[in-house]
């Protein structure tokens, strides 16, 4: 854990107020930000100082995410959903073990950090594999253990409190959820039961809603009403709830979603390569909702990389309204870090303020993507529009470097994608 003083050509703390530094300085100590402001308005400082240049701003949190799902990247390539999950993933996820999540997660994170990820949210099974990955890699984690119908039992509760009980931290890098897989899956009684398991250890509830228009026809059918207005009707949005996807979700929907408070994990790309649909995202930000940008798995984007998501939520959201002065880059660079951090439960994660995470990232300014830049409204457009992964040379998650110069410092990747490699095979075998 470094304390230091770092002095860059431009900060984006991605605060509410939208604070900008050009040239800025921030101090870490202890894993936190000490200081922020432009330079020349520092005080005097014991740190060692580093004139780091480039652009620093808070590493991006990735709201959704499957991330072992990188040993069946590509698998069921042009497949609808239901389809995709039952005929693809599923089969293949079956055959998996502990080391096979481990090493899967590894992988993802070292793809998460040479993008400037630096936390993730995961519904995912084998969540001890996940959470021994989380804390070899230093990345942030917050890990929901799934829950399917197949699996759902009194045991797997109680698995889950003693997992909660080992792992759950909010003041380090490690929090505990719940991810119950969806309400079509489960069912309304065991979501509710779920929810009320949540609620008692005041813990995230994170599961896909309305992803497809399919998805929830049986209980839509059966409830005559919208898997939104069935969830809300039964008390299952009453928590600490982070729905994913939101796809298919009509006024009344986002209403009820704004008047419980439910915070959205937006997931553009996936969407669009399972031919989902295109969520509403004007129509939720207007009624206030917490909306942060996720992955979903790399099997179905197929890449970790959130930077594509900054861009292209905030283009398909102007494209489809026929507005191109909806979601600006200040607001689409909110939704990968401040936002996405509040979506997912974490506190002073996701803006460069003092007392907060000391989670940051470099991104070198010096090529032909952030040129010219005549004033800093160009420079955060380039940063959205114009930007690419590339460009990150540095990551610090709580203060700790994970990345050096383009180097991952904490996590192995040559043997990590040795072992993808390896184990993506086994899990084809019949």
């Amino acid at each position: 854990m470094q304390s230091q003083r770092y002095i860059a050509d431009t900060i984006v703390t991605c605060d509410a107020s939208g604070s900008i530094y050009s040239p800025g300085v921030i101090d870490i100590k202890e894993g936190k930000i000490a200081w922020v402001g432009s330079l020349g308005d520092e005080e005097g400082t014991d740190l060692q100082v580093d004139e780091i240049g480039g652009l620093l701003m808070p590493g991006l949190v990735n709201a959704h995410c499957h991330t072992p799902m990188t040993l069946v990247r590509g698998a069921g390539d042009g497949l609808p959903l239901g389809r995709w999950l039952t005929e693809a993933m599923w089969p293949r996820e079956g055959n998996m073990n502990e080391e096979d999540a481990y090493w899967g997660m590894t992988l993802g994170s070292a793809e998460m950090f040479r993008a400037g990820v630096t936390s993730s949210c995961e519904m995912y099974l084998f969540e001890e594999a996940l959470v021994e990955s989380a804390n070899s890699s230093g990345a942030r984690l917050v890990m929901t253990p799934g829950v399917f119908k197949s699996s759902y039992s009194e045991a797997r509760l109680q698995d889950f409190t003693d997992f909660y009980n080992r792992y759950h931290n909010p003041e380090g890098k490690i929090t505990v959820g719940i991810g119950p897989h969806s309400a079509y899956d489960l069912g309304i009684s065991a979501c509710l039961e779920l929810a009320e398991f949540a609620t008692s250890l005041e813990v995230l509830f994170h599961i896909h809603l309305a992803e497809t228009r399919e998805e929830s026809s049986q209980l839509e059918s059966q409830y005559g009403k919208s898997i939104v207005k069935i969830l809300s009707e039964n008390g299952i949005l009453e928590g600490k709830v982070l729905a994913a996807h939101c796809v298919w979700v009509d006024d009344d929907d986002i209403s009820l979603l704004a008047d419980s408070n439910v915070s959205v994990a937006h997931c553009p790309i996936s969407n669009m390569k399972l031919g989902s649909g295109i969520a509403p995202i004007k129509k939720m930000l207007e009624k206030g909702l917490t909306v942060g940008l996720g992955t979903d798995g790399p099997a179905s984007n197929d890449t970790l990389d959130l930077w594509e998501e900054v861009k292209v939520a905030a283009l398909l959201a102007r494209v489809n309204s026929l507005d191109a002065t909806l979601i600006t880059p200040l607001e689409a660079l909110g939704m990968a870090t401040r936002q996405a951090a509040k979506a997912v439960g974490l506190d002073r994660v996701g803006s460069l303020q003092v007392g907060w995470e000391a989670d940051i990232i470099r991104i070198d300014t010096d090529y032909s993507t952030f040129t010219p830049s005549t004033d800093l409204n160009e420079t955060l457009a380039h940063l959205v529009w114009s930007g690419a992964t590339r460009e990150v040379t540095d990551v610090w998650v709580a203060g700790s470097k994970v990345l050096s110069k383009g180097d991952l410092i904490t996590i192995d990747e040559e043997r990590a994608l040795r072992e993808v490699r390896e184990r993506a095979f086994r899990l084809i075998e019949v």
